[in-house]
Formats: C-alpha cells, sequence, structure tokens
C-alpha cells in the first residue's frame, strides 16, 4: 500500500509568496514493518553486500561503554522482546500512555518472566571484545525507488548505511560512528548469505526491524531560522497572531462549557515548523531541521562547500506536535503503534540528519543529532 501525506492545512505560499523560491523536495520513505528483500530498499533489511567484501566493522575499544568489559543487550532478545510487547498490546484495547505503562498492563505473568530475562545484559567472549566488532547494517537505498536520492560517485545507484551499536567514538569517547557506502547495485553477483552481526549491543535503540518503503516525494522548505530576516519576522510574527486567536477561541470554549463535561476536542494552531514546512520521520533530500540547536554550517570538510541533507534518520514517523503529516491511509492509528515501526531512537528520541558534498560524492559524510 502507498503512503499519501495530507495536504497541508494552510497553503503556505499564499500567505507568504516569496517562499515559492525557497521550496524544495523531500522523499518521505514511510518505513513499515515488512519482509524486504536484498533488491529492495529498505530499513533493517538484508543488505545486497557482496560475498567477497569484508563486512564494514568498528575498531574503537568498546569496553569503557560498560565498565572493564564490554556488556550489552544481545539483538535476538531485543527482537523477541519486542514481539511480546507488541502482541501484549494488541490484547489491551486502552494501553497506559507510557511505555512503562503499556508494558505493565499488557504482558502476561509467564510473558513478563520472559522480558526480565531478555532485559538482561551479557557480556562480550573473550575473543570478541579484543577484535573488531561488526557494524549494524541500517538501511540501503536504491536511487530507481527515491527520487531525491542523487547519484554516488561514479554513478553508483546504491546508498548502504551502517552505525555502531555503541556510542563509544569521537572527542568525547560517546558519540556516534556512522559508515555510508556507495556501490553499483549490477556490480554484485555472489551475496553475503550470513552478515555478522554484534553479539551484543550497547543501546537497543540502534537495532531496527525490518521495513519495506513507500517512498513519497512532497513539497518542502527551509527550517525558519535560515530563512531571509524579514521573511522569518513575518512568520513569527503571523504564528503568533494566530495564537493568540486560537487562545480567545478556546477560551470563548470554556465559558460555553462552564458546568458541563469536556470532550477533550479543542482545536489545535498550525505551525510553520510543525506543518508547513519539514516533514517529520525517516526522508532523503529537502532541508535539516534544526530545533534541537541553532543552525550552524555544514561545510564539506575536503573542498569546503555547503553540504547537503542526504538523509534523515527520525525516531519516529510523526508525534503529538507534527500529526498532521500522518498518510492519509493510516488517519486513525494509534501513536505508539505506528509512529515508529523502525524501533530506531536516535540520541533522546530525536533525528540524524546526514549531509553530502554537492561537489564530489565521494568526499566524506557529515552528520548532527537534532
Amino acid at each position: 500500500m502507498s503512503r499519501t501525506t495530507p495536504p497541508r492545512p494552510l497553503d503556505v505560499e499564499a500567505l507568504f509568496p516569496e517562499l515559492a523560491a525557497h521550496r524544495g523536495t523531500t522523499t518521505r520513505l514511510h518505513p513499515r514493518p515488512g519482509r524486504p528483500g536484498t533488491a529492495d530498499s529498505s530499513v533493517g533489511g538484508p543488505l545486497l553486500w557482496p560475498a567477497d567484501e569484508p563486512w564494514p566493522v568498528c575498531t574503537e575499544p568498546h569496553s569503557r561503554t560498560r565498565g572493564s568489559h564490554t556488556r550489552g543487550l544481545r539483538p535476538a532478545d531485543i527482537h523477541q522482546r519486542r514481539q511480546i510487547l507488541a502482541s501484549a498490546w494488541a490484547r489491551e484495547p486502552n494501553p497506559g500512555p507510557t511505555d512503562e505503562e503499556r508494558r505493565l498492563l499488557g504482558p502476561t505473568d509467564e510473558e513478563r518472566r520472559l522480558l526480565e530475562r531478555l532485559d538482561r545484559e551479557h557480556r562480550l567472549d573473550a575473543a570478541a571484545e579484543s577484535g573488531p566488532l561488526p557494524l549494524i547494517g541500517l538501511a540501503q537505498l536504491y536511487r530507481r525507488d527515491i527520487p531525491d536520492l542523487p547519484a554516488g560517485p561514479g554513478d553508483c545507484d546504491l546508498l548502504q548505511v551502517f552505525w555502531c551499536p555503541f556510542d563509544a567514538h569521537g572527542p568525547t569517547g560517546y558519540g556516534m560512528l556512522l559508515d555510508l557506502r556507495w556501490r553499483r547495485s549490477s556490480e554484485v553477483a555472489d551475496v553475503m548469505a550470513v552478515p555478522p552481526r554484534p553479539q551484543v549491543v550497547g543501546y537497543e535503540g540502534y537495532v531496527p526491524e525490518p521495513c519495506v518503503l513507500h517512498p513519497e516525494q512532497v513539497a518542502t522548505y527551509p527550517f525558519a531560522g535560515l530563512l531571509p530576516e524579514d521573511l522569518r519576522a513575518r512568520i513569527d510574527a503571523w504564528e503568533e497572531a494566530l495564537e493568540e486567536a486560537l487562545e480567545e477561541v478556546q477560551e470563548e470554549a470554556l465559558e460555553e462549557r462552564a458546568g458541563q463535561s469536556s470532550d477533550g476536542g479543542d482545536a489545535t494552531g498550525v505551525a510553520y515548523q510543525y506543518d508547513l514546512s519539514i516533514p517529520p520521520g525517516w526522508r532523503v533530500g529537502g532541508f535539516a531541521s534544526w530545533h534541537a540547536t541553532d543552525p550552524y554550517p555544514m561545510n564539506c570538510r575536503t573542498c569546503s562547500a555547503p553540504m547537503r541533507l542526504l538523509l534523515t534518520v527520525d525516531s519516529s514517523e510523526w508525534d503529538g506536535g507534527s500529526g498532521s503529516w500522518k498518510p492519509q491511509e493510516e488517519p486513525d492509528l494509534p501513536l505508539f503503534r505506528s509512529a515508529r515501526p523502525t524501533e530506531v531512537t536516535v540520541g533522546r528520541s530525536g533525528e540524524l540528519n546526514v549531509f553530502a558534498c554537492p561537489e564530489d560524492p565521494g568526499h566524506p559524510h557529515r552528520w548532527c543529532v537534532q
């Protein structure tokens, strides 16, 4: 089934005609649970990786992440735990609003005992602890499927994304390690049947669930903080006026309902950031959101060219503030059951923005977490 973004609540270019000059496109990937194959674009699916090519690994020491030895959760345990919880929640018509409340409501006593065992950390064996750690294959994207995916170096048509399942990198020793590989899919003859995987991971959010993609190209506009100052000021003033008008309407409605029970149906406002500019969720191309930090230059470290957004890895496809982007085919799906199909979590439920050099796609990528 395809996924279709609803029309925006307002025509932003009718309100601010200058935005037409800044309009771009982005491809929403719409990952959903499925059984992708090596010939498919996917998140968490099998990769088209040559049988005679070494699998990407991390050579950083990871023991410092868990004291004197490397400890973590086993990927198979993580997948099983998710399956148990999904089955339990499906039996519960009115689960609690938080992960912990949902977990306590749904599972049976036997399932809870199993969940406790699956939540236990395990230690890497001696051989694995002293050697390189296999990276997790996060996603692969075929250019034929995704309109906004640029050609890679040498006109490569397939982008494969890997990351290390431990936060143990960079100057702080707590950063992320990302590895992007481009290739020509037509040159892969024999595919690696059973890729290596880490015995344990430091964070379950690094372990994706297999998802097929439903790419959809939509219009997008830059983050407000990067627009010309006069246009940004007009948008800010418009949002403030809209918020004031909404507050007045809500106050009047409260007065009319005084002494009556509320149905919780108050209207919500429209905002440039959350409804009109940058869609949430996994996507390729377009503009990065800088909602967690102030925007800062993302220039190529090889040639100094301003880099362009290549890929956004998001912790959710929408949330309570960006529900207007929920696909038309899924209007009634509850947030916690449908908004996190990949089970990937970036940082504190944020998003990872990966940038590429427009002058030479072979130059090293850069990324930031928002």
